[in-house]
């Protein structure tokens, strides 16, 4: 097994970063998955793209470090693999219909899912802080659902559905973290989510236009780049405590939105954000160094 010392601000200096990547995939699915590039393309095939070009951007890495490799834990593996890709296909069908912002915002329930998995299955301890910092990102979530019959987004249950999965991938990144290396984890990861991928996308597959197929290399090389930094960010500090930090991402899906699609947040996102980061500003706050 391959540990790692605890490295709270190192861990939360990999999160960081990798937010900014992970708003920079989802403005990238946005993209693809509207009419702006060309003919919009089915989820699925966004979610091939972004493992086809995340594969031969860590596989470029592979080559240029050589990195000694173990034997994989094949069902850990899978596991994260099937939840991961259900996520992210999910999470770039909401962005086609909702602001990017919300989508963000309601994929913070994932945090909240992985925390609440933690305890049965990685034994971690959630004191009363968490459990109020987790009921007020719910409680924030359920605003930007606006649940009333003329202001409910359909949409937004992607969205709800996309952070059901990848709070369940949390888990299994953890329990990987622990046991291989970060980028034997990425290879793995991205071979079998590239395989799943390319089974699923048959059916629906279009041939991309020149500005499709570059938007798509850059959403796979950006997903490396955050994967990257979110398997080393989990490597160095307890899952309920780092996966909070992802929630600065939504600043970023924000200033990507109104910068490239001109969507100026409304009152209800506003209000429904906020709610969700005071719930992240209080669990990292209890965590780092005042636990319970």
């Amino acid at each position: 097994m391959t540990t790692r010392p605890a490295n709270p601000p190192l861990a939360i200096a990999f999160m960081l970063s990798a937010t900014a990547f992970i708003a920079g995939t989802m403005l990238m699915a946005k993209t693809l998955g509207t009419d702006s590039l060309g003919p919009a393309l089915h989820p699925l095939q966004i979610s091939h793209g972004r493992f086809l070009f995340a594969f031969l951007a860590i596989c470029t890495a592979v080559a240029a470090l050589r990195p000694h490799f173990t034997r994989p834990h094949w069902g850990i593996h899978i596991g994260r693999t099937c939840f991961g890709w259900g996520g992210v296909t999910l999470m770039f069908a909401s962005v086609a219909y909702i602001p990017l912002s919300d989508a963000t915002a309601i994929s913070f329930l994932n945090p909240v899912f992985g925390m609440l998995l933690a305890i049965p299955l990685l034994g971690e301890r959630v004191g009363p802080w968490r459990w109020v910092a987790a009921i007020t990102a719910l409680v924030g979530t359920m605003v930007l659902l606006r649940p009333g019959p003329e202001t409910f987004q359909i949409a937004a249950l992607l969205a709800v559905g996309a952070a059901v999965f990848l709070g369940m991938e949390l888990i299994f990144i953890k329990k990987l973290a622990d046991r291989e290396r970060p980028l034997q984890i990425l290879l793995t990861n991205n071979a079998l989510g590239l395989t799943i991928a390319t089974i699923a996308v048959l059916p629906v597959w279009i041939v991309p236009t020149p500005a499709q197929w570059a938007a798509l290399a850059a959403l796979g090389v950006l997903m490396a780049m955050a994967q990257a930094c979110f398997v080393n960010a989990m490597a160095r500090a307890d899952a309920s405590f780092i996966t909070p930090f992802s929630y600065i991402t939504l600043i970023f899906a924000t200033l990507y939105d109104l910068a490239l699609f001109d969507v100026v947040p409304d009152a209800v996102s506003i209000i429904g954000a906020a709610t969700i980061l005071t719930g992240a500003t209080l669990l990292a706050w209890r965590e780092n160094g005042n636990p319970g």
